[in-house]
């Protein structure tokens, strides 16, 4: 038996998220149907954790067991050609056995990216959020600085979170401006239900003048969902990279 880890690109906005789920277009679903093609077996697919629906990832890793002996360099070329163009396998690897997309994984990156002109996109409205107020970058740059370190995340998480713990560790938070573009990133060791998409809202209110930067240690102390910003849209949000 062989396990294989798949890194994959999607462009969520077909889908009702990566969760297998009857009767409606999954992610997960679609490439274990496509793997089936190939391999000629019912197998699962364990993904490093579930995107919502319209929510896109440049790398999300999965994995799943074989007996297939296709080639591993064949792997992404036999499942890409079985899969909607919105679904590309980007790379594939054969792993040790305890290998485990979910469990093992050690940190993850997340860029939600926002269009701060004032017109907004015609061609990219799916793949990111148009806010036309002018954010102020620099205190989004400041406050993002006092998300990192091990908090409790409870304001920052949406209802029916299913995860007992709301601790988690930011590694890194970064914004960055690019054109017209608004950059938010934030690495951590794991995150809860909407967490990027409300900690990237809060950050608009901080850009917009409602929330000062020195605030947001109040916030989360008090962790109160209330005193934290609204849940932006999916569209702008992206799993960049999981490492293990």
């Amino acid at each position: 038996m062989r396990n294989i880890k798949l890194t994959i690109e999607y462009d969520g906005k077909d889908f009702n998220g990566w969760q297998k789920q009857p009767n409606k277009l999954n992610i997960q679903g679609t490439i274990e149907q496509a793997i089936k093609m190939v391999t000629k077996e019912d197998i699962e697919l364990i993904a490093s954790g579930r995107t919502d629906a319209g929510v896109h990832a440049l790398g999300q890793v999965a994995n799943f067991k074989t007996n297939s002996k296709i080639p591993i360099d064949k792997i992404p070329v036999a499942i890409n050609s079985n899969l909607k163009k919105s679904i590309r396998i980007k790379n594939a690897e054969e792993v040790e056995e305890r290998f485990h997309s979910r469990l093992t994984c050690k940190r993850k990156t997340y860029r939600y990216i926002i269009n701060n002109s004032f017109e907004g996109t015609a061609i990219y409205r799916n793949l990111e959020t148009h806010i036309p107020i002018k954010l102020d970058v620099y205190k989004m740059q400041k406050a993002i600085k006092f998300f990192e370190g091990e908090h409790d995340f409870k304001a920052f998480k949406a209802s029916g979170t299913s995860s007992k713990s709301s601790i988690r560790t930011i590694y890194e938070g970064n914004v960055y401006e690019k054109g017209d573009r608004i950059y938010i990133e934030l690495t951590g060791n794991g995150f809860l239900y909407n967490m990027v998409r409300i900690i990237s809202g809060t950050l608009v209110d901080v850009g917009m003048g409602k929330i000062l930067p020195e605030e947001i240690q109040e916030i989360i102390k008090e962790g109160k969902r209330e005193r934290a910003g609204k849940t932006l849209p999916p569209q702008g949000l992206y799993l960049v990279k999981v490492e293990y």
